[in-house]
C-alpha cells in the first residue's frame, strides 16, 4: 500500500522545537521529490519546504533559517525540523511526495494524514 503516515505533531511554547516525521510505504522514496505544506484555521494550505530527489531544497520567507527539511532514503521516512516556533506556525502540517521533481503547483502524488501543531504559551 502506498502510503505516508506523519508523526511528532503538538503543543510546544513559543521559541520552542519539534520535528516532524514522515513515514514513507509502498515506493522507493530516494526517486520522489519531498515536501512539507500547512494549513491554518480559515487560511489556505501553504508551501513550508521541499526538497527534489537531487537534494535542493527551498523554503518559504515565513521559516527561513528556522525550519529544515531532510531525508533518509533507506529508511524510507523525512523530516521537518522545526525550531524558533511561533505562534503564527499553528496549523496542521502534512508532508507529500511527488515522483521525480516537484510539481509547479501542490498536486503531489502522495500526502500525508496531516499533525497539529500548536504553538501557545
Amino acid at each position: 500500500q502506498l502510503q505516508l503516515v506523519e508523526s511528532g505533531g503538538g503543543l510546544v511554547q513559543p521559541g520552542g522545537s519539534l520535528r516532524l516525521s514522515c513515514a514513507a510505504s509502498g515506493f522507493t522514496l530516494e526517486h520522489y521529490a519531498i515536501g512539507w505544506f500547512r494549513q491554518a484555521p480559515g487560511k489556505e494550505r501553504e508551501g513550508v519546504s521541499l526538497m527534489d530527489s537531487d537534494g535542493k531544497t527551498l523554503y518559504s520567507e515565513s521559516v527561513k533559517g528556522r525550519f529544515a527539511i531532510f531525508r533518509d532514503n533507506p529508511k524510507k521516512m523525512f523530516y521537518l525540523q522545526m525550531n524558533s516556533l511561533k505562534p503564527e506556525d499553528t496549523a496542521i502540517y502534512y508532508c507529500a511526495a511527488h515522483y521525480l521533481e516537484p510539481p509547479s503547483t501542490d498536486d503531489y502524488d502522495y500526502w500525508g494524514q496531516g499533525t497539529q501543531v500548536t504553538v501557545s504559551s
